[in-house]
């Protein structure tokens, strides 16, 4: 019964309930002979189903996390912590405002490497749109409720993505003389970062957060099944690809 739980349940949720309604109506439509349909929805429903299961979401955030390592010895003078979202008017234990799950880890992170280091925190993440307010005061929050000392950090609210993270940083740097900048981000969104910092001219040392994928992971059966949380992680990658791309043109 247990294992008859975990393979139906998936395909009462999205995206499996969508999947099956898909390949389903596909099947309906080549009994009744509507071929291009029937090939189409069985096409679009197999297509979900593939980006839905972790060895393909992990195939593909793969080619963006495998060019980073963990430093073993890092040294700087300062940490750059990139914001990755928060839930902005949620209640909390200590305010309003909680960080999403990505900036969790790179939060915890990057307090990790300040207690080792000793060394300031710029918190980079500004109001992407005008009804958002900044989710740098959050994450300042969380980081002094870690224990980091509000003197050791520095918010810069204005930036509203990667590009903007590095020009806005940059100047703080400049301005306070910091030059071994530390960047703490989530793994898979350590290239467009690394390449933001490069565009500004800001050498970095990339300390990623939040691996998703590692070496010889094993999978199981119950990873062919599909799931959210796994075309989530497919969706955040192609993201990243398009972003690459695009500040590689623009930038």
């Amino acid at each position: 019964m247990f294992i008859l739980k975990k393979i139906l349940t998936p395909f009462f949720i999205p995206p499996g309930i969508f999947i099956i309604f898909l390949i389903f109506s596909g099947v309906w439509f080549l009994f009744k002979k509507h071929w291009r349909s029937g090939i189409v929805n069985c096409l679009i429903g197999s297509f979900i189903w593939l980006l839905s299961i972790a060895p393909v979401s992990d195939a593909i955030l793969r080619g963006l996390e495998s060019d980073f390592k963990i430093p073993i010895n890092p040294q700087g003078d300062v940490i750059v912590l990139l914001g990755g979202g928060s839930h902005i008017g949620v209640a909390d234990l200590s305010g309003i405002g909680s960080p999403a799950g990505d900036t969790i880890s790179r939060i915890v992170t990057a307090v990790r490497l300040q207690k080792r280091l000793n060394v300031p925190i710029i918190v980079s993440s500004g109001q992407v749109f005008k009804y958002k307010p900044s989710e740098a005061p959050i994450v300042r929050r969380f980081l002094m409720d870690l224990g980091v000392p509000s003197n050791k950090i520095i918010t810069e609210d204005k930036s509203r993505d990667t590009i903007e993270n590095a020009r806005y940083t940059k100047k703080i740097c400049e301005k306070l003389g910091f030059k071994k900048p530390i960047l703490v981000t989530s793994a898979y969104h350590m290239s467009r970062s690394v390449l933001s910092f490069k565009r500004m001219h800001m050498n970095v040392t990339p300390f990623p957060a939040n691996f998703k994928t590692w070496e010889n992971k094993k999978y199981g059966w119950e990873d062919y099944l599909p799931a959210a949380s796994e075309l989530g992680n497919t969706s955040f990658a192609i993201r990243e690809y398009l972003g690459l791309l695009f500040y590689n043109f623009v930038y």
